[in-house]
């Protein structure tokens, strides 16, 4: 059987760790094992951690709209069940900015939620 030398593979993929572990401190940067072992870490982190931004941003969106909506006197769960009475289908992002940045048209969705909810 012929004699297989795979050098050239192996640097291959040895460079492109380095490459990509080119931001990384210390011997993470330098050395190709423990290089090799942050950016499995790393990429298993932003993996989860792109679901879990998705997590974060709706709790923030659900917060703002709370306050708004209290500020006003209706709690959330009123607000959204009011909404969903009225057959309002808006996102929880577009409500939230809504919330922030335009609170007139914010009141007459909670005026709507707040017939459809009998409150």
């Amino acid at each position: 059987m012929a004699r297989i030398k795979r050098g050239v593979h192996g640097l291959k993929h040895r460079r492109k760790v380095m490459k990509l572990a080119k931001g990384f401190r210390a011997a993470r940067r330098r050395n190709y094992r423990v290089a090799n072992e942050a950016l499995l870490k790393s990429l298993a982190y932003a993996f989860r951690d792109r679901r879990v931004r998705k997590r974060d941003f709706r709790s923030l969106w659900i917060s703002r709209i709370n306050a708004a909506a209290r500020r006003e006197g209706l709690s959330y769960s009123v607000f959204m069940h009011g909404l969903k009475k009225s057959g309002v289908s808006l996102n929880r992002k577009a409500l939230a900015d809504l919330a922030v940045t335009d609170q007139k048209a914010f009141d007459v969705l909670l005026n709507l939620a707040r017939e459809a909810a009998g409150k």
